[in-house]
C-alpha cells in the first residue's frame, strides 16, 4: 500500500474527529427530507459486508411499470469537505479490498456504522427514484433526501440461489409476509433494465474474479464468485441509478464527474479475435456489433465464454473519471452503451461518489456547486490514478497468494489465455486455478486473446512472481 502511494492508516487528526462523531448525536434530517422508514427496504451484498452504501425497494404500478427506489447512504452528513477525514479519503480515493485485508477509505466507525445503511437503524440517505417501464426504459427519475431504515440485510449467494430456484428462501425472507414478493418485483424490474441495456448495445461480459481464501494467515485457496441473479439485480439498479444521477445533475446545469470508457484503441485486435472464432466485426468500433458478437459466442461456447470476455475486457481498457461540464458532449461509456454516466452509489467506498453527493446537495439547495471546475478536474484525475493503483495492489496480493498455492506445482503444464502483450512483457492467465503470470520463454508472437499451453517454471511468493514458459 505504501509503495503504491496509499496511506493505509488513519492519522491522529482523523481519529480525533471520529471520536467526536461517535460522542455526538445523529445529524438532523434535511428540512425537506421524506420519511420513508416504513417502506420495506433491504440490502443485498456479500455476507461479510458491513459498509452498506445502498438499499432498495420497489412497487408495481399500473401498465406494467415499476417504481424503483435506490437509497444511498448520506455520507456527506458526517464527512464534511475540508475535514481531516475528508482529506484522508481524498488522498486514497477508494477502499482497497485485497481478500487478505481491507483498507477502507473511511474509518470503520463510519463506513460500517455511522454512515452505513445497516439493518434496523434509521439513516439519512439520498434516494434515486425511478419509474421503469415493462420494456426496461426509465420513464422518469427524481432525486431527494430521505430518512430510511434497512429492514433486512441479505446476501448475494443466498438470495441468488433462491431467485434462481436453486435454494430455499433465506431465513429473513421466509419469515416475512411481504419480503418474498418485494424481492420478486425488484428482480423483474432489474431483468427488464438489463434486457433494455443489452438492446442498446451494452456488453454482456462475464469474467472470472478470484479472491484469496484465508485460514488465519494461511492461504487455503482461490475462491471464484460466480454471477447470479442477486448480483445482477444490484448491478442493474446501480447502473440505472448512476445514469439517473448523471441526468439529474445535467438537467440542473451542474458540473459532474463522469465515468467514461472510451472507444477501444485496440479495436483491430478485437476484430482479429472474432475472425479467429469464425465470426466478424465491422472495421469501425461498434458497441452494438460487439455485443451481438459476444451473444453469439456465449450461445456457441458458454464454458469458454469467460475467457473471451476477459480478452475483450483487457482490450477495451480501463475507465476514467473526467470533469463533465453541463451542456458539453462527453465520450460516454462504451461498455454500457450510455452517453452520460457517473458514480454515485458507493460514497463509503469511492471518493468520486462522495463528491457527486455534494454536487447533488448543491443542486437541491438551489446554490452553486461546492467545487469549481479546476477542483473537480483535479479530483477526477486523482480518482482515476488511485483506482489504477488500487487495482495493482489487489492484483499483487492475489498473485502472492497464487504463488503460494502454485509453489509445489513447478513443472506442471496449464491451458491459458494471453491477457497482456507489450514491450514490457507478455502475461497469461491459466484457467484452473485462475491465476495470472508472466511468460518468460516463448512469448514471441503472442497477443491478447491467444490461447496457449504453458509450463510453470518458477514462483516467488514474496514478490508475487509466477513465471511460465510456452510449451
Amino acid at each position: 500500500m505504501i509503495d503504491r502511494g496509499f496511506r493505509p492508516d488513519f492519522g491522529p487528526e482523523v481519529e480525533a474527529e471520529v471520536a467526536v462523531l461517535r460522542r455526538g448525536t445523529d445529524p438532523a434530517p434535511a428540512p425537506d427530507a421524506r420519511d420513508l422508514r416504513n417502506l420495506l427496504w433491504s440490502s443485498i451484498d456479500e455476507v461479510e459486508s458491513r459498509d452498506l452504501d445502498q438499499i432498495e425497494v420497489a412497487e408495481p404500478l399500473s401498465g406494467g411499470e415499476t417504481r424503483v427506489r435506490v437509497a444511498i447512504a448520506d455520507v456527506d452528513s458526517r464527512v464534511h469537505a475540508g475535514s481531516a477525514i475528508d482529506a484522508h479519503a481524498a488522498w486514497n480515493t477508494t477502499s482497497v479490498y485485497t481478500g487478505v485485508a481491507i483498507f477502507p477509505m473511511l474509518p470503520e466507525e463510519l463506513s460500517t456504522d455511522l454512515t452505513s445503511l445497516g439493518e434496523g437503524v434509521d439513516r439519512r440517505a439520498m434516494v434515486i427514484d425511478l419509474v421503469v417501464a415493462a420494456d426496461g426504459t426509465t420513464r422518469s427519475h427524481d432525486v431527494y433526501p430521505a430518512l430510511v431504515r434497512n429492514h433486512a440485510k441479505l446476501d448475494y449467494d443466498a438470495i441468488g440461489a433462491w431467485l434462481e430456484e436453486e435454494g430455499p428462501a433465506p431465513a429473513k425472507v421466509a419469515a416475512s409476509a411481504d419480503l418474498p414478493a418485494q424481492l420478486r418485483v425488484q428482480d423483474a424490474a432489474a431483468q427488464a433494465l438489463r434486457a433494455r441495456r443489452y438492446e442498446r448495445g451494452a456488453l454482456p461480459l462475464e469474467t472470472i474474479e478470484a479472491r484469496a481464501e484465508m485460514d488465519g494467515e494461511t492461504v487455503k485457496g482461490l475462491v471464484v464468485k460466480p454471477k447470479n441473479r442477486a448480483r445482477q439485480l444490484i448491478e442493474d439498479f446501480m447502473v440505472a441509478a448512476n445514469v439517473a444521477m448523471a441526468a439529474f445533475l445535467e438537467e440542473h446545469h451542474s458540473p459532474w464527474i463522469g465515468r467514461v470508457v472510451r472507444i477501444p484503441q485496440r479495436w483491430g485486435r478485437i476484430v482479429d479475435l472474432a475472425q479467429q472464432l469464425g465470426d466478424e466485426l465491422p472495421l469501425e468500433p461498434s458497441a452494438r456489433a460487439l455485443a451481438e458478437f459476444l451473444d453469439r459466442q456465449h450461445a456457441k461456447d458458454p464454458l469458454r465464454y469467460p475467457d473471451l470476455s476477459l480478452a475483450v475486457v483487457k482490450l477495451l481498457g480501463s475507465g476514467d473519471y473526467v470533469l463533465q461540464k453541463p451542456g458539453q458532449p462527453n465520450e460516454g461509456h462504451f461498455g454500457l452503451a450510455v452517453d452520460d454516466y457517473t458514480h454515485s452509489t458507493a460514497p463509503n467506498r469511492r471518493y468520486a461518489d462522495l463528491v457527486t453527493q455534494r454536487l447533488l446537495k448543491g443542486v437541491l439547495a438551489g446554490g452553486g456547486p461546492p467545487y469549481d471546475d479546476s477542483a473537480l478536474s483535479a479530483i477526477a484525475l486523482r480518482c482515476t490514478e488511485r483506482e489504477d493503483e488500487a487495482n495493482r495492489v489487489e492484483r499483487q496480493v492475489q498473485k502472492q497468494a497464487a504463488a503460494v498455492l502454485l509453489a509445489d506445482r513447478v513443472g506442471a503444464s496449464f491451458d491459458g489465455l494471453v491477457t497482456g502483450a507489450s514491450p514490457k512483457g507478455t502475461w497469461v492467465r491459466i484457467l484452473r486455478p485462475p491465476v495470472e503470470g508472466r511468460v518468460m520463454r516463448g512469448e514471441e508472437g503472442l497477443d491478447v486473446g491467444d490461447k496457449v499451453r504453458v509450463r510453470l517454471i518458477g514462483t516467488d511468493p514474496v514478490r508475487g512472481f509466477i513465471d511460465f514458459a510456452r510449451d
